[in-house]
């Protein structure tokens, strides 16, 4: 019975915490998705461990790392970019024109964009005799076999994602934030749980694992729209004035993405380029930076975007001004006491994680202080990432093109200047830069922009 009360008090409590106005359903809707995200984070870092246990620093994970840039790559670009530049279209549809006419935009976004995995797919495995050597300039014959191998079996893996992320896309813009932030756990789950079953296929578990959680994150996601009445049944009726309103924002986001995009694949090439084991370094000097801003970017962009697409859609400048100005100083207060946490612990966490089995003491100490300087970059980052859904909901996507094209400049001018004097820890502060240089000229475009808008 009194942990029935609590329960009931607890409740009440988060419902006066997060309803009410816009900044509190945000912040309800962020905390929501944080904890499902952090599920995912836990299960990835799981698998992680996992794959330090079992490779090291070795050249498998080196081989592993590289035929799943391309992949990730072009996620990240193509499907990536969908979100953005759909939900704001979506939400508007729905909202002025009825469900009908965003079912029929839906139907057609989907058919459009799987249309364009599927032919950037064909390239991707097509030409990787030709991009790989360069990519991986430092690999030997046998070692760049290995990873064409394993690029040809993960490439599927670039439809399956578009179709998840055009799947999450709806749930998220429908404020159905659950499954959508929790599905990602199927992935590292099965790929650890493949590592674990059967040693003898050796890295080929990792490709394996991304193909079949893949498969499962798509089925559970296509399952809940399925439940809210959205037919999946591909129908096309043609490139309308809705679907080209969102194919407008589309090829500008997938120009930025694609030169932001560039930056990893920039310093992943040039760790390729250093001694053998720096590209397995970077990736394993990334991951705990990557958990912190990924958690915390994944809930904050997730819930933040269909609201200010909201408020835009209404007009409601005074309301969005006063949500970024509440939720970037939010972001300063709690992210820099974090990072220079991280910079502190930096080595002991990494020789807590991974120095045992093949990953050395020599191992940890260039991680640790890869680590160090990517952690830098975790105010910048989020803060970014808050201007930048909101430059999204203005359907200003020209903006981020341009800014992805000066910091993909930004990046290889410090990756050279940096790794002459630190190595591959030297890429890692350049990205930190990066990130830094990246806030301050989204702010002041959003800055000019409300001065138009509202002078």
């Amino acid at each position: 019975m009194a942990k029935t009360l609590r329960m009931q008090r607890f409740q009440a409590s988060w419902d006066k915490l997060t309803s009410g106005s816009i900044n509190r359903q945000i912040f309800g809707a962020a905390i929501t998705v944080a904890l499902l995200t952090a599920i995912v984070k836990a299960a990835a870092v799981a698998k992680e461990l996992i794959v330090a246990w079992r490779f090291g620093t070795g050249d498998a994970l080196d081989a592993f790392l590289i035929a799943w840039l391309i992949p990730s790559f072009i996620i990240a670009v193509i499907a990536g970019s969908f979100n953005a530049a759909f939900i704001p279209t979506y939400i508007r549809v729905r909202e002025q024109e009825g469900a009908a006419a965003a079912q029929q935009l839906f139907s057609g976004a989907t058919i459009w964009s799987l249309g364009l995995l599927t032919s950037v797919m064909i390239v991707a495995v097509g030409t990787a005799p030709l991009y790989l050597p360069w990519i991986a300039a430092g690999f030997g014959r046998e070692k760049l076999n290995l990873t064409f191998c394993l690029l040809c079996i993960m490439a599927p893996v670039i439809m399956l994602s578009g179709i998840g992320v055009i799947c999450g896309a709806v749930l998220n813009a429908a404020h159905r934030f659950v499954l959508a932030a929790l599905s990602p756990v199927v992935t590292p789950a099965v790929s650890a749980l493949f590592l674990l079953i059967d040693t003898s296929w050796g890295i080929f578990a990792l490709a394996a694992g991304l193909i079949c959680g893949a498969v499962l994150e798509v089925a559970l996601l296509g399952a809940a729209l399925k439940r809210q009445g959205i037919s999946l049944r591909p129908r096309w009726s043609g490139f309308d004035r809705n679907l080209r309103q969102v194919a407008n924002q589309y090829v500008p986001m997938i120009a930025g993405a694609f030169l932001m995009g560039g930056t990893n694949l920039v310093d992943q090439s040039m760790a390729a380029m250093l001694s053998p084991g720096s590209v397995a370094s970077l990736n394993y000097g990334s991951r705990v930076v990557g958990l912190i801003v990924g958690l915390a970017a994944t809930a904050l962009s997730t819930a933040v975007m269909p609201y200010f697409s909201g408020m835009v859609a209404r007009e409601d400048w005074t309301g969005i001004r006063d949500t970024l100005k509440r939720y970037l100083r939010l972001i300063f207060i709690v992210t820099v006491p974090l990072t220079i946490a991280v910079v502190l612990i930096s080595k002991p966490l990494v020789q807590m994680l991974y120095q045992r089995g093949s990953f050395t003491s020599e191992d940890a100490d260039i991680v640790a202080q890869v680590q160090t300087f990517y952690a830098l970059q975790i105010p910048f980052y989020l803060a970014g990432i808050l201007v930048v859904r909101l430059i999204s909901s203005l359907r200003d996507s020209h903006i981020l093109m341009w800014v992805s094209g000066a910091n993909l400049i930004i990046n290889v001018t410090l990756n050279y200047f940096f790794v002459k004097r630190l190595g591959v820890a030297g890429i890692a502060l350049s990205t930190s830069c990066v990130y830094l240089f990246s806030f301050l000229l989204v702010l002041y475009f959003v800055e000019v922009r409300f001065r138009e808008i509202n002078p």
